[in-house]
């Protein structure tokens, strides 16, 4: 049976116990919950918590390897607080989202925002990069919670992660077109992003360096990054429009017939 990913209310990005009693109801619905929370600076509180309460968890609004890292190491710090009591974690599977098409986005914006002079074919790497750093770190250091790769803007988005023990979630109409594509489905995930790619990145776009280093951004740094701000201001706005339409059917417009 798989895993079925409900999301906490954004709106409590900054509330650690509204996101933890959310996150602890919503793991009573069903065996196989996975609950998302954001990876701010509430968020890794909760995660920690969360996994501790028997939680799996999905961290999401995630761009970088410090939000990654933060979240990791606060799934061990919940996990070994379970162990310490006796209490089962071998049903736990916790992940990790990077939203690599995100990450692609935001240092878009950047380089638009500074007037950085850069090849704009380099920023379609960005997010790969941050991953697949990421990933490293991973092996290197045997966390228990399995990264996560989403928001597709192109294809490299799911052939360079090929091979890789991480997850994606791919969306019905990028199946299509990965199925559709001639791209050869071979191992690449252990092969490093160009280096003169990563490099000028590295050296030319501040927030990429804070992306790609796992030293980037302290924690505190996370609810002001830009790519979690779009997101959440994204995400928020739907929470707004749907309690709309459920206004609309509770108390219907009289002025309509």
């Amino acid at each position: 049976k798989g895993r079925l990913s409900i999301q906490t209310n954004p709106m409590y990005y900054r509330n650690c116990e509204a996101i933890v009693a959310q996150a602890r109801h919503f793991n009573t619905l069903a065996p196989n919950m996975q609950v998302k929370m954001p990876v701010t600076q509430a968020g890794v509180q909760a995660i920690e918590e969360s996994t501790y309460h028997g939680v799996n968890v999905n961290a999401t609004v995630s761009f970088t390897v410090p939000q990654a890292v933060a979240v990791a190491e606060a799934v061990e710090r919940g996990l070994n607080r379970r162990a310490a009591e006796g209490k089962d974690v071998s049903n736990m599977r916790p992940v990790c989202t990077i939203m690599i098409g995100r990450t692609d986005d935001w240092v878009k914006v950047a380089v638009a925002k500074q007037g950085i002079d850069i090849n704009p074919d380099y920023l379609n790497w960005a997010g790969i990069a941050v991953f697949k750093n990421a990933y490293r770190i991973w092996q290197e250091r045997g966390y228990r919670v399995r990264l996560l790769a989403a928001a597709y803007r192109h294809l490299g988005h799911w052939s360079e992660l090929i091979g890789g023990d991480v997850v994606l979630t791919i969306p019905y109409e990028w199946q299509l077109k990965v199925n559709g594509s001639d791209i050869p489905v071979v191992e690449r995930m252990q092969n490093p992003v160009d280096a003169q790619i990563v490099d000028e990145m590295y050296a030319k776009i501040p927030d990429f360096r804070r992306a790609y280093d796992p030293d980037g951004m302290a924690v505190a740094e996370f609810d002001s990054y830009g790519a979690t701000v779009r997101t959440l201001r994204t995400f928020i706005a739907a929470v707004h429009d749907l309690n709309g339409v459920i206004r609309d059917f509770m108390l219907p417009n009289p002025d309509v017939k």
